[in-house]
């Protein structure tokens, strides 16, 4: 069995979905997600001119090879360009192997750990009523996982992931839109008095059975997440995500000799080497490395298996910068994973978004159901990507009051 050809589509509704569809000799196709979130062009130019040529004439059964002669042969090995066009790849490679077999690729893993596979929704407000109402939205909804953002008092813009005007707390998505970057501000210190507060008043209202969680998103130093994280432990989160920047994976350890909190840390991650010491070290409670950016499914298999040897539970990031591929390659992992904990979910299931990915793939009262199609149970409609190209995009940036760049 060969690969004859493998092709690049980029654009899809209302985000830049880099997708690869890769062929083979006997017919079998099988899809990948590449999409980098605004930077999309770079992977893609990065598997049409470089990735593709080579892989045309290999076996696509040796996912386990191809992964290593693209990740060793590089030289310089890593960083979210590469990684996120190598998933690609090896993602489409299982997706085959699933279809040669007629097997989901749950059961290439070694089959079902559970039957459905716990999610969580994004509440969001401009202040904290705006809040309250987005979560009683999700709880009605069936969520049994909400993740908690609100404006801050004071705070002269909206912080992450925060409307500026109340009233689209169900539904809200950051602006990428524009190549020139939103500039967010942001007030350490207004943030931190008054954001415990309302996480306690989040639970008073909910009880005791809701699971709570909440982002920083690398916006504390060190010293100040650990005085966060001990601040909000009546709270009972079931976690605090990215309460600091963790390139300097050391400066974790003055949170753990301070909280009990959990912690959830690697959405930008992008290899087993950005965790590796943060698992070990048992300096981390969730690992949320995602299916495109660390690499596929070959890498994030060694990133479950290490993280389970230390307490470690998976919580795979699924922002809608990942496509229904992409998704779906972390639902069958979801599926298998033994340290299996919860995934982020945000609403990819709209009627042009189905149209262009179609599936059997079931979201319902907060939990995932797997498809058991052969493969990664999704498809991908090329007449429907027709209607879509490249819009350019930009992250915001982050500055603190006195114009200095802080962390987004």
């Amino acid at each position: 069995m060969k690969i004859t050809s493998a092709q690049v589509f980029v654009g899809g509704p209302g985000k830049n979905y880099v997708t690869l569809k890769i062929m083979t000799d006997q017919g079998v196709y099988g899809l990948g997600d590449a999409t980098l979130n605004n930077r999309e062009t770079l992977p893609a130019a990065y598997l049409q001119d470089y990735l593709i040529p080579a892989l045309i004439g290999m076996d696509p059964r040796r996912s386990e090879d191809i992964w290593q002669f693209f990740y060793r042969g590089a030289y310089f090995r890593r960083g979210p360009i590469a990684m996120a066009a190598y998933g690609a790849i090896d993602m489409a490679l299982w997706d085959i192997k699933g279809k040669i077999a007629g097997l989901p690729c749950y059961d290439l893993f070694g089959g079902k750990s559970r039957n459905g596979a716990m999610v969580y929704a994004h509440a969001t407000g401009a202040d904290l009523e705006d809040l309250m109402d987005s979560v009683q939205h999700f709880v009605d909804d069936g969520y049994k996982a909400v993740r908690v953002q609100c404006g801050i008092p004071g705070m002269p813009s909206a912080s992450y992931a925060v409307p500026e005007e109340k009233g689209s707390s169900t539904e809200y998505m950051t602006n990428f839109s524009g190549i020139r970057p939103k500039v967010e501000t942001w007030d350490t210190g207004k943030y931190m008095r008054y954001m415990p507060q309302a996480l306690a008043d989040i639970r008073e209202r909910f009880g005791p059975d809701l699971h709570i969680l909440h982002d920083v998103h690398h916006r504390l130093t060190p010293r100040e997440a650990a005085a966060f994280a001990k601040d909000v432990e009546p709270v009972d989160l079931y976690w605090l995500e990215d309460p600091t920047v963790a390139d300097d994976q050391d400066a974790l350890k003055l949170i753990r000799q301070h909280s009990t909190t959990p912690i959830a840390i690697g959405e930008v991650f992008n290899s087993i080497w950005d965790c590796n010491k943060l698992i070990e070290n048992e300096l981390i409670d969730f690992i949320r490395v995602a299916a495109t950016y660390g690499g596929g499914i070959t890498q994030l298999k060694r990133i479950i298996d290490l993280a389970g040897l230390h307490h470690v539970r998976t919580g795979f990031h699924g922002a809608p910068s990942h496509s229904p591929i992409s998704m779906a390659a972390q639902y069958h992992l979801n599926a298998w994973a033994p340290n299996f904990g919860i995934q982020e979910y945000l609403v990819l299931g709209t009627p042009e978004c189905d149209a262009l990915f179609p599936h059997d793939h079931l979201m319902e009262n907060g939990m995932v159901y797997v498809s058991d199609a052969p493969g990664l149970g999704v498809d991908f409609d090329e007449s429907e990507a027709t209607k879509y190209s490249y819009s350019a995009g930009s992250h915001p940036v982050v500055r603190l009051q006195d114009g200095t760049l802080w962390n987004y």
